[in-house]
């Protein structure tokens, strides 16, 4: 059976500290980014404006625009970034990831469906994880051979079914009412320009966190193998099941709260293995803080680089994830 002794002071010390320090970093991220923008503020007036004090003007920017994108932004990224590392222990594999897996591919076809439609909400995000779902099925189904799954056709078919999502896009875009392409175009780049409504992704994000919680000694388990993972008293099918509806739902409401942001669940936990070794009790909710840093930075980027104009946030999560993907890949970490 599985080892269930508890974790000594020193070990629960050891894993303590780098969730804090990141936690510290992601609340400081978040502060900074509604600092910044066109207008910038100071430190007190955003404190004044978020305790209902100081201008019109101020408590504005800051309780109507700049805190629910933020916010939206932070959720968005830990989203991506823990589905990424789902995806990787489900697969062992360290190239898993919603995007390149053709994951957000399928979302994003459903969420421009609906948008289509016009169906915005929950049965937005309801249709963008019945596309999650089917895309990650397709890949599942067509790389299977003999009943298991080798890394490289896995690879391959997402690549494949991602193009085919990619065409699907194409074809939607070419038959959309002119007024919608814009937006449409906009929206596929990755944006939160219009992300007024964070709360659903933090009411996934955090229980989904704290489902993982408990289930991380399983987890590591399972990234060493189904067989070790059963031979140890691991239930594998009903945890991989898991793994993956929670991976597809995550991915899901990501895609339907900023669109379609890249390789943030394919780098974030690389660059925490690295520095954090592979504990999954330590590196999903690592990857939840650090993913959430990520994109509200890259958002901040994006709304000031070139103000009062805005830049798409995944045309700078690309621009920092391809070269970070490219390092780690000459190093020998991928």
């Amino acid at each position: 059976m599985l080892d269930v002794k508890p974790m000594s002071l020193s070990s629960r010390y050891s894993m303590l500290l780098p969730l804090v320090i990141l936690a510290l970093m992601s609340l400081l991220s978040m502060v900074f980014a509604i600092t910044q923008g066109s207008v910038s503020l100071s430190f007190s007036a955003v404190w004044q404006a978020l305790l209902g004090q100081g201008s019109t003007l101020n408590q504005t920017l800051v309780v109507e625009l700049r805190l629910p994108r933020v916010m939206a932004g932070f959720a968005t990224g830990g989203l991506l970034a823990v589905a990424g590392a789902l995806m990787q222990i489900l697969l062992r594999n360290p190239l898993a990831d919603p995007y390149v897996l053709g994951i957000s591919g399928g979302a994003s076809v459903a969420a421009l469906a609906a948008i289509l439609l016009g169906i915005g909400g929950v049965f937005m995000s309801g249709m963008a994880f019945i596309g999650a779902v089917l895309s990650t099925l397709l890949v599942f189904g067509l790389s299977t051979r003999l009943g298991s799954t080798a890394p490289m056709r896995l690879l391959l078919t997402g690549v494949v079914i991602a193009a085919g999502w990619g065409a699907l896009i194409t074809l939607m875009l070419a038959l959309a009412p002119p007024h919608k392409i814009p937006g449409m175009l906009y929206w596929l780049m990755g944006d939160l320009s219009y992300a007024s409504t964070p709360w659903i992704a933090w009411l996934v994000l955090i229980p989904t966190c704290m489902v993982l919680m408990p289930l991380g000694r399983s987890l590591n388990v399972l990234a060493r193998g189904p067989l070790q993972a059963a031979a140890l008293g691991v239930n594998v099918k009903i945890l991989e099941r898991l793994v993956f509806l929670l991976a597809s739902l995550l991915t899901a409401i990501a895609v339907t709260t900023a669109g379609s942001v890249g390789f943030v669940g394919l780098v974030i936990p690389h660059m925490l293995r690295m520095v954090l070794g592979n504990d999954q009790r330590l590196i999903l909710p690592a990857s939840a803080l650090a993913g959430g840093c990520l994109v509200t930075l890259a958002d901040t980027l994006a709304r000031t680089v070139i103000a009062p104009e805005q830049l798409p946030v995944g045309v700078i999560t690309a621009l920092l994830g391809v070269p970070t993907f490219l390092y780690l890949l000459q190093r020998g970490r991928l």
